[in-house]
């Protein structure tokens, strides 16, 4: 994927840091006290938290950069086409969080002309801190980041996630985790595409995949996989579009060989 041309004014970095932490505090505040849950589908679900979380992050771009645009999962966009666009996940992992199971965070990138420039998502359970700037490389809790060496998928623990329409096409995208689980040495299912990301940019997971997704799902880990030394495309192989909805992201090193599976 394309870099911008120079580095990010550092107040970018700084302002995805505070947002994503404050968005953690929120979350941590009223995570287990029986907070009020809607359903936007069937199994789809929104929480007091997202709505309170995204309104907190939207006063914060209107005050310190007014003439950003703001792509957030509850809210919507009412974009005007500006440079700079922050895409915000207020609350990656709403059913762990409604259900009461500690995995879930807030994921934030910028966009500048169309690029990923900064990236920041903040687990609040285990006070981890993942970032990126673009050319800059990735880091956790400050210490960088780097993907692991497995070579191939039958030495690789793999994790994926299923989209809210699953009921409609089980056998549709259980015949492709049943293809994977076949040659991989593990398969999870974390509930957190943007946690599930970061790990891979960690080491601890070696690749992701998943078919039914939003930018906000995604922009922000998939830039520090990238520069932890990742690799991202659709799940077809091409140069990976963030509203597609479909992602591969992995070390690099089983990245074709996944690929072929899932053909």
């Amino acid at each position: 994927m394309d870099k911008p041309a120079s580095a990010p004014d550092p107040q970018f970095l700084s302002t995805a840091i505070e947002a994503v932490v404050r968005a953690g505090d929120l979350q941590m505040a009223k995570f287990g006290t029986g907070v009020r849950v809607e359903k936007k589908g069937a199994i789809d679900l929104v929480t007091e938290v997202d709505l309170e979380v995204e309104r907190m992050f939207r006063a914060l771009i209107a005050e310190r950069f007014p003439e950003h645009d703001v792509l957030a999962e509850e809210m919507g966009g009412g974009l005007r086409g500006a440079s700079h666009r922050w895409v915000f996940d207020p609350l990656d992992g709403t059913t762990n969080f409604a259900h009461g199971v500690p995995i879930f965070c807030a994921s934030l990138a910028l966009e500048i002309d169309g690029e990923a420039a900064v990236a920041a998502v903040y687990d609040p359970n285990r006070r981890e801190l993942f970032t990126a700037e673009a050319g800059g490389g990735s880091r956790l809790n400050g210490v960088t980041l780097e993907t692991s060496s497995n070579a191939t998928v039958l030495e690789s623990m793999l994790v994926t996630g299923f989209p809210y329409n699953i009921h409609e096409k089980a056998d549709e995208f259980l015949k492709v985790f049943g293809q994977v689980l076949k040659q991989a040495r593990a398969i999870r299912r974390l509930g957190s595409a943007a946690i599930d990301i970061c790990w891979v940019a960690a080491g601890r997971m070696d690749g992701f995949w998943e078919a039914s997704l939003k930018p906000w799902d995604t922009r922000a880990a998939a830039l520090i996989l990238e520069e932890a030394g990742g690799r991202v495309t659709g799940m077809d192989g091409r140069t990976w579009d963030p509203d597609a909805g479909h992602i591969l992201a992995t070390n690099g090193l089983i990245h074709d060989e996944v690929l072929s599976i899932l053909a």
